[in-house]
């Protein structure tokens, strides 16, 4: 009995670890995105380096989550809700890694771009970068509350993340053509853009599999389309 209990008291412990490192993990990405963005609109090339130095962080931080995970499932014999957890728990782990290496990308974009003159206000932008931030937060705490309804809100508001990026696509676009020298300018800006609605995507795929966790029921594929 007593080996019983120590083994359980060992598996919860084991649970919450796993729970703790994934929060601290998605922390960080939320803020390396944060910290990217900021970056950019106050023209902070020592903050974008900041970010390009966590990359590090994150990765270990994978590493060590995937180990544990492993550990779990080789060790503790995890029961059927909890298993499905875990399994989710991997697949999440490749999100919020990405998302971590997109913010490494806007945060050398912004390097570039604090070098040259403002090409214009920036006023989108930072809009897309706070909505894409918004959803990768609810997405991250619908799989750590096991929330579904939280999930299926996220996965609807991507689609908000890309009208944001078609209108600032459509807006530079102008500014090249208006004037040639702009272009390069303008180009970094999409590209940055692009990897906000890229945050958005990790963000709905993570809640998907959150809705697969609660729910047992797979909406990756066939149903995206028909959101809204």
């Amino acid at each position: 009995m007593a080996g019983r209990e120590h083994t359980s008291k060992h598996y919860e412990h084991q649970l919450r670890l796993l729970k703790d490192k994934l929060l601290l993990m998605s922390h960080q990405a939320e803020q390396m995105i944060s910290d990217a963005m900021r970056a950019l609109t106050e023209r902070r090339p020592s903050l974008a380096d900041e970010v390009i130095s966590r990359d590090d962080t994150l990765d270990h931080l994978e590493v060590e989550i995937d180990t544990l995970c492993y550990e779990i499932l080789a060790l503790e014999q995890p029961v059927a809700s909890d298993l499905r957890f875990i399994a989710t728990a991997l697949k999440i782990v490749r999100d919020i890694e990405r998302i971590g290496d997109t913010a490494v990308n806007i945060a050398e974009r912004a390097r570039e771009l604090i070098q040259e003159p403002e090409l214009k206000k920036l006023i989108a932008p930072p809009v897309m970068g706070q909505s894409a931030q918004r959803i990768l937060k609810s997405s991250l705490d619908a799989f750590v509350n096991s929330d579904a309804d939280l999930a299926e809100k996220v996965i609807k508001e991507d689609d908000d993340i890309d009208d944001l990026y078609e209108q600032i696509f459509r807006e530079l676009l102008t500014y090249m053509i208006e004037d040639t020298r702009n272009i390069s300018r303008a180009l970094k800006l999409i590209f940055i853009a692009k990897h906000l609605e890229r945050v958005g995507d990790h963000s709905a795929n993570i809640a998907e599999m959150v809705v697969f966790m609660v729910r047992g029921q797979d909406i990756r594929h066939g149903t995206r389309s028909d959101r809204g």
